[in-house]
Protein backbone atom coordinates (compact mmCIF):
# COMPACT_ATOMS: atom_id res chain seq x y z
CA UNK A 1 0.00 0.00 0.00
CA UNK A 2 1.42 3.43 -0.69
CA UNK A 3 0.65 5.42 1.99
CA UNK A 4 1.75 8.66 0.29
CA UNK A 5 -0.09 8.41 -2.85
CA UNK A 6 -3.30 7.74 -0.71
CA UNK A 7 -2.51 10.77 1.65
CA UNK A 8 -2.13 12.63 -2.15
CA UNK A 9 -5.68 11.73 -3.27
CA UNK A 10 -6.96 12.44 -0.08
CA UNK A 11 -5.91 16.06 0.24
CA UNK A 12 -6.75 16.40 -3.53
CA UNK A 13 -10.29 15.52 -2.51
CA UNK A 14 -10.58 16.59 0.50
CA UNK A 15 -9.68 20.14 -1.05
CA UNK A 16 -12.06 19.91 -3.93
CA UNK A 17 -14.87 19.76 -1.14
CA UNK A 18 -13.56 21.40 1.38
CA UNK A 19 -16.54 23.73 2.44
CA UNK A 20 -19.30 20.73 2.03
CA UNK A 21 -17.34 18.71 4.50
CA UNK A 22 -16.91 21.09 6.62
CA UNK A 23 -20.77 21.73 6.73
CA UNK A 24 -21.31 17.72 6.94
CA UNK A 25 -18.99 17.69 9.67
CA UNK A 26 -20.78 20.60 11.60
CA UNK A 27 -24.14 18.91 10.60
CA UNK A 28 -22.97 15.67 12.05
CA UNK A 29 -21.58 16.91 15.63
CA UNK A 30 -24.87 19.19 15.91
CA UNK A 31 -27.51 16.34 15.08
CA UNK A 32 -24.87 13.88 17.29
CA UNK A 33 -25.98 16.93 20.27
CA UNK A 34 -29.45 17.72 19.61
CA UNK A 35 -30.70 14.20 19.60
CA UNK A 36 -28.20 13.31 22.69
CA UNK A 37 -26.47 11.22 21.22
CA UNK A 38 -29.17 8.67 19.93
CA UNK A 39 -29.03 9.60 16.44
CA UNK A 40 -25.13 9.79 16.34
CA UNK A 41 -24.31 6.23 15.18
CA UNK A 42 -26.89 6.11 12.32
CA UNK A 43 -25.95 9.70 11.49
CA UNK A 44 -21.74 9.09 11.35
CA UNK A 45 -23.02 5.95 8.91
CA UNK A 46 -24.31 8.55 6.34
CA UNK A 47 -21.39 10.54 6.76
CA UNK A 48 -18.89 8.05 6.29
CA UNK A 49 -20.96 6.70 3.20
CA UNK A 50 -20.91 10.09 1.87
CA UNK A 51 -16.70 10.52 1.89
CA UNK A 52 -16.70 7.39 0.48
CA UNK A 53 -18.55 8.13 -2.60
CA UNK A 54 -16.30 11.46 -2.61
CA UNK A 55 -13.26 9.09 -3.12
CA UNK A 56 -14.70 6.65 -5.22
CA UNK A 57 -17.19 8.59 -7.18
CA UNK A 58 -16.17 12.01 -6.74
CA UNK A 59 -20.10 12.78 -5.65
CA UNK A 60 -20.05 16.23 -3.28
CA UNK A 61 -21.18 15.60 0.13
CA UNK A 62 -24.38 17.00 0.95
CA UNK A 63 -26.07 17.48 4.36
CA UNK A 64 -28.69 15.30 3.74
CA UNK A 65 -26.39 12.60 3.05
CA UNK A 66 -26.28 12.23 7.15
CA UNK A 67 -30.11 10.72 6.92
CA UNK A 68 -29.77 8.35 4.25
CA UNK A 69 -28.96 5.15 6.35
CA UNK A 70 -31.90 5.69 8.93
CA UNK A 71 -32.73 2.10 8.19
CA UNK A 72 -29.76 1.08 10.40
CA UNK A 73 -30.89 3.16 13.14
CA UNK A 74 -31.98 0.18 15.36
CA UNK A 75 -29.11 -2.44 14.76
CA UNK A 76 -26.12 0.99 15.08
CA UNK A 77 -28.00 2.20 18.36
CA UNK A 78 -28.05 -1.88 19.83
CA UNK A 79 -24.21 -2.14 18.84
CA UNK A 80 -23.27 1.21 19.72
CA UNK A 81 -25.34 0.32 23.61
CA UNK A 82 -23.27 -2.61 23.92
CA UNK A 83 -19.81 -1.15 23.43
CA UNK A 84 -20.72 2.01 25.50
CA UNK A 85 -21.32 -0.80 28.24
CA UNK A 86 -18.10 -2.69 27.94
CA UNK A 87 -16.19 0.33 27.35
CA UNK A 88 -17.55 1.57 30.53
CA UNK A 89 -16.62 -1.48 32.36
CA UNK A 90 -13.38 -1.90 31.38
CA UNK A 91 -12.23 1.84 32.29
CA UNK A 92 -14.54 0.92 35.80
CA UNK A 93 -12.15 -2.02 36.60
CA UNK A 94 -9.23 -0.41 35.78
CA UNK A 95 -8.16 1.94 32.93
CA UNK A 96 -6.01 -0.38 30.82
CA UNK A 97 -9.12 -2.80 29.67
CA UNK A 98 -10.58 -0.12 28.48
CA UNK A 99 -7.88 1.00 26.63
CA UNK A 100 -7.13 -2.60 25.25
CA UNK A 101 -10.99 -2.73 24.26
CA UNK A 102 -11.15 0.58 22.13
CA UNK A 103 -8.38 -0.51 20.30
CA UNK A 104 -9.30 -3.39 19.66
CA UNK A 105 -12.96 -1.71 18.20
CA UNK A 106 -11.46 0.57 16.11
CA UNK A 107 -8.75 -1.89 14.64
CA UNK A 108 -11.11 -4.86 13.89
CA UNK A 109 -14.62 -2.74 13.40
CA UNK A 110 -13.45 0.22 11.23
CA UNK A 111 -14.41 -1.27 8.15
CA UNK A 112 -18.19 -1.97 9.88
CA UNK A 113 -20.29 1.06 8.70
CA UNK A 114 -18.81 1.21 4.86
CA UNK A 115 -19.85 -2.40 4.77
CA UNK A 116 -23.16 -2.48 6.21
CA UNK A 117 -23.82 1.31 4.35
CA UNK A 118 -22.23 0.51 0.63
CA UNK A 119 -22.06 -3.22 0.39
CA UNK A 120 -25.98 -3.51 2.74
CA UNK A 121 -24.12 -6.19 4.81
CA UNK A 122 -25.78 -7.09 8.30
CA UNK A 123 -24.51 -5.95 11.47
CA UNK A 124 -22.62 -9.33 12.09
CA UNK A 125 -21.61 -10.24 8.84
CA UNK A 126 -20.35 -6.55 8.77
CA UNK A 127 -18.72 -7.19 11.47
CA UNK A 128 -17.05 -10.21 10.47
CA UNK A 129 -15.73 -8.98 7.07
CA UNK A 130 -14.51 -5.88 8.95
CA UNK A 131 -12.37 -8.36 11.13
CA UNK A 132 -11.41 -10.00 7.96
CA UNK A 133 -10.06 -7.37 6.02
CA UNK A 134 -8.17 -6.25 9.50
CA UNK A 135 -6.42 -9.05 9.28
CA UNK A 136 -5.68 -9.30 5.43
CA UNK A 137 -2.36 -10.00 4.91
CA UNK A 138 -0.12 -7.44 4.84
CA UNK A 139 -1.52 -6.51 8.65
CA UNK A 140 0.89 -4.16 9.16
CA UNK A 141 -0.85 -1.80 6.75
CA UNK A 142 -3.95 -1.74 8.57
CA UNK A 143 -1.84 -1.39 11.93
CA UNK A 144 -0.17 1.66 10.10
CA UNK A 145 -3.71 3.05 8.43
CA UNK A 146 -5.62 2.75 11.96
CA UNK A 147 -2.41 4.40 13.85
CA UNK A 148 -2.44 7.38 10.95
CA UNK A 149 -6.38 7.54 11.60
CA UNK A 150 -6.18 7.89 15.11
CA UNK A 151 -3.36 10.47 15.05
CA UNK A 152 -5.18 12.90 12.49
CA UNK A 153 -8.41 12.67 14.89
CA UNK A 154 -6.45 13.12 17.91
CA UNK A 155 -4.71 16.45 16.42
CA UNK A 156 -8.24 17.87 15.46
CA UNK A 157 -9.26 17.04 18.88
CA UNK A 158 -6.90 18.85 20.76
CA UNK A 159 -7.81 22.46 18.42
CA UNK A 160 -10.12 24.48 18.59
CA UNK A 161 -12.70 23.93 15.91
CA UNK A 162 -10.07 21.42 14.65
CA UNK A 163 -12.26 18.82 14.24
CA UNK A 164 -14.29 20.54 11.41
CA UNK A 165 -10.98 19.99 8.98
CA UNK A 166 -9.54 16.62 10.28
CA UNK A 167 -12.54 14.31 11.05
CA UNK A 168 -13.53 14.58 7.48
CA UNK A 169 -9.82 14.31 6.00
CA UNK A 170 -8.80 11.34 8.48
CA UNK A 171 -12.63 9.64 7.24
CA UNK A 172 -11.97 10.17 3.12
CA UNK A 173 -8.09 8.81 4.13
CA UNK A 174 -9.61 5.24 5.93
CA UNK A 175 -12.45 5.09 2.82
CA UNK A 176 -9.35 4.86 0.29
CA UNK A 177 -7.80 2.52 3.32
CA UNK A 178 -11.18 0.73 3.09
CA UNK A 179 -11.61 0.68 -1.16
CA UNK A 180 -7.78 -0.08 -1.16
CA UNK A 181 -8.08 -3.68 1.03
CA UNK A 182 -11.44 -4.59 -0.44
CA UNK A 183 -9.69 -4.34 -3.59
CA UNK A 184 -11.93 -2.04 -5.18
CA UNK A 185 -10.84 0.59 -8.02
CA UNK A 186 -10.55 4.24 -6.79
CA UNK A 187 -12.00 6.81 -9.01
CA UNK A 188 -9.21 9.44 -10.93
CA UNK A 189 -6.98 8.70 -14.03
CA UNK A 190 -4.08 7.92 -11.90
CA UNK A 191 -5.82 4.96 -10.21
CA UNK A 192 -5.17 1.55 -11.02
CA UNK A 193 -7.58 -1.55 -10.81
CA UNK A 194 -6.27 -4.76 -9.34
CA UNK A 195 -7.89 -7.03 -11.68
CA UNK A 196 -7.64 -10.93 -11.64
CA UNK A 197 -8.37 -12.02 -15.48
CA UNK A 198 -9.75 -15.75 -15.92
CA UNK A 199 -9.65 -17.77 -19.08
CA UNK A 200 -12.09 -20.53 -19.46
CA UNK A 201 -11.18 -23.15 -22.02
CA UNK A 202 -13.12 -23.30 -25.21
CA UNK A 203 -14.50 -26.99 -25.42
CA UNK A 204 -13.73 -28.39 -29.32
CA UNK A 205 -16.34 -29.55 -31.04
CA UNK A 206 -16.37 -33.29 -31.18
CA UNK A 207 -17.79 -35.36 -34.83
CA UNK A 208 -21.08 -36.87 -34.00
CA UNK A 209 -20.74 -40.64 -33.72
CA UNK A 210 -22.34 -42.82 -36.07
CA UNK A 211 -23.07 -46.74 -35.54
CA UNK A 212 -22.14 -49.82 -37.24
CA UNK A 213 -25.35 -50.02 -39.09
CA UNK A 214 -25.12 -46.20 -40.37
CA UNK A 215 -21.10 -47.17 -41.78
CA UNK A 216 -22.66 -50.31 -43.11
CA UNK A 217 -24.99 -48.38 -45.30
CA UNK A 218 -22.48 -45.54 -45.88
CA UNK A 219 -19.63 -48.25 -47.38
CA UNK A 220 -22.21 -49.72 -49.55
CA UNK A 221 -23.49 -46.62 -51.17
CA UNK A 222 -20.11 -45.58 -51.55
CA UNK A 223 -19.18 -47.70 -55.00
CA UNK A 224 -23.05 -46.34 -56.76
CA UNK A 225 -21.67 -42.79 -56.06
CA UNK A 226 -18.56 -43.33 -57.79
CA UNK A 227 -20.31 -44.98 -60.65
CA UNK A 228 -22.51 -41.97 -61.06
CA UNK A 229 -20.22 -39.40 -60.90
CA UNK A 230 -18.04 -41.72 -63.85
CA UNK A 231 -20.77 -41.50 -65.56
CA UNK A 232 -21.73 -37.56 -65.05
CA UNK A 233 -18.11 -37.30 -66.43
CA UNK A 234 -18.52 -39.44 -69.24
CA UNK A 235 -21.90 -38.05 -70.80
CA UNK A 236 -20.07 -34.46 -69.85
CA UNK A 237 -16.89 -35.62 -72.15
CA UNK A 238 -19.20 -36.66 -75.04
Amino acid sequence: MDFKKLLEETWKTFMEFLPAMVISTLGLIGISLASLGFLAPVATAGYMQSMLLAVRDRRKPEIGDLFSQMRLFLPLLGFTIVVGIALFLGFLLLVLPGIIIALALTFFCVYMLPLMTDREMGLVDAVKESSRLAMQDPVVEHIVAVALYLGITAIGNSIILGVLFTQPFATLFMMSVYLYRAGETLSGPEETARVEESQEPVAEEQAPETTPEENEVAEETAPEADETKQEKSETQSE
